[in-house]
């Protein structure tokens, strides 16, 4: 670790982004200070699923996402729900996503979107190999798990073209399936292997991420709300919180889902809105092991074996964020489970229901790089189901660009002031 004498670099938010930028910040001789607005166990990359996912190469803002989030919004129990409102955050948002979900957004941003999630796959790699790290990361690929033929379609189509952009990728039949996962009974029509893909513990990894910080000499401030910025000229010179003020050389926000409220207070608008998830642990018994984790497509379900447990998560409801769950929703996910595995007996987990907010942008892509205004201040976040693939890469990122060292993932598609006007 080199000396801290770059100068001081104030974080804020302390998920996977914001701890991802203090771990290569200190390692490249900067000081750090944390500031969340919460506890350091309460954000969204504690309970989410776990993926590693080059092959989400296609923005949420995608074709045919509207008319099958249309159809969905007439089903309690679906994978996708936008809670009716007039609030006019939702409404801008929306606007802007139908303006993006089409072929060609698809095709012009997919390239850049898979060379960050390899970027920061590489460096998760890396990460692993450090001392006190063990997170139970497995680069082994997630099987997109399908039942029926129209998904089936869908899915190799779109295998073909993760293909295309040379990823590593297996169409498989339902033996084949089977074969992959020998401890546990499926009923698919078949799957897409993307070996590309890995998962991981989340917890594990945010305490670890942690642990080294503290040791590093990195300052966390807990329940630390920031209200307002001091601004000279084109720089920042002080976060005002209502644990007093922080001066330092550079500030990066990371604020996940609450990311809009910060660039706020800077006049710079970061259209983005809240997408409510939920998960749960689950487990199996001892010959129920799964090798590798999975999606499953028609339910919009993700499976991820950690920490000798099952991880069951899905649903996306956009909307004004609440501290509600919605029962529905979560039976949806406990319904879904034996149609794809017959032998598991999930019931509802009424008292250990995790929920959290994906930070989903309306053009489906993540908000990356330093303002253009206030040269000072650099972006990281809005990452939405691909928060915690990025972290590393957002991080990355982030100190590279402070350190005025060469960026190596193509960001310029990510602006964070690019709807700004």
């Amino acid at each position: 670790m080199k000396e801290n004498n770059r100068g001081t670099v104030v974080v804020i938010g302390a998920g996977i982004a914001g701890l991802a930028s203090a771990y290569y910040l200190v390692r490249d001789g900067w000081d750090v200070k944390i500031l969340e607005k919460n506890t350091l166990d309460d954000n969204c990359s504690y309970g989410n699923a776990g993926m590693i996912v080059p092959s989400h190469f296609t923005p949420l803002a995608a074709p045919g996402i509207v008319a099958q989030g249309i159809k969905w919004m007439f089903n309690s129990k679906s994978p996708f729900y936008v809670r009716p409102s007039l609030n006019p955050r939702l409404v801008n948002w929306g606007l802007k996503f139908l303006k993006h979900a089409n072929r060609s957004h698809v095709e012009q941003h997919a390239t850049a979107i898979r060379d960050l999630n390899l970027y920061s796959s590489r460096l998760y790699d890396e990460l692993a190999q450090e001392e006190g790290f063990d997170f139970e990361l497995k680069q082994n690929g997630i099987l997109m798990m399908y039942k029926s033929k129209e998904m089936q379609h869908e899915e190799i189509e779109l295998a073909h073209r993760a293909q295309d952009l040379g990823l590593d990728v297996d169409i498989l039949e339902g033996n084949a399936v089977q074969d992959l996962e020998p401890n546990m009974k499926l009923d698919v029509l078949g799957a897409i292997l993307y070996r590309c893909d890995g998962k991981l513990y989340p917890q594990k990894l945010m305490r670890q991420l942690i642990e080294y910080l503290k040791a590093a000499g990195v300052a966390f401030f807990e329940k630390t709300e920031v209200h307002k910025f001091i601004t000279s000229g084109s720089k920042v010179k002080e976060a005002i919180s209502d644990k007093g003020s922080f001066q330092a050389d550079a500030f990066v926000l990371t604020g996940g889902a609450y990311l809009p409220q910060l660039t706020s207070k800077l006049q710079l608008n970061t259209p983005l809105m809240p997408g409510k998830g939920y998960s749960f642990m689950y487990q199996p018994e001892k010959d129920n092991i799964l090798n590798h984790a999975a999606l499953l497509l028609e339910a919009r379900v993700a499976v991820t074996p950690m920490n000798g447990q099952i991880r069951f998560s899905g649903t996306m409801e956009l909307g004004p964020a609440n501290d509600k769950i919605y029962e529905n929703r979560v039976r949806g996910i406990v319904e879904s489970i034996p149609k794809y595995y017959p032998e598991l007996k999930v019931d509802y987990p009424s008292e250990k229901i995790w929920y959290g907010y994906r930070p989903c942008s309306p053009d489906g892509l993540p908000y990356l790089g330093r303002l253009k205004k206030l040269d000072n201040v650099l972006v990281a976040g809005g990452g939405g189901m691909m928060g915690l693939s990025l972290g590393p890469a957002y991080g990355k990122v982030v100190a590279d660009l402070l350190a005025g060292q060469k960026i190596e993932a193509e960001i310029a598609g990510f602006r964070p002031d690019r709807f700004d006007r």
